[in-house]
């Protein structure tokens, strides 16, 4: 069973995000829910991962070119 440790939600257009740091037997990680019309997406980031995946993040939204 997992245990919610912190946990944020946004709402954006038309979808819902649940951002929940969460703990288990296997350890800490990040999930992150997309709910969108009765559909529902899942991304699961161990710990151990969460910088590597904030930096990609970051890298991609570097390299957008700014809105006008």
């Amino acid at each position: 069973m997992d245990s919610i440790i912190e946990t944020r939600e946004l709402q954006i257009e038309r979808k819902l995000f649940s951002i929940d740091l969460r703990e288990n037997g296997r350890g800490k990680f990040l999930r992150i829910t997309e709910d969108s019309q009765g559909h529902r997406n899942v991304i699961i980031v161990p710990m151990s991962g969460v910088d590597d995946f904030a930096d990609a993040i970051d890298d991609v939204l570097a390299s957008e070119p700014a809105e006008s």
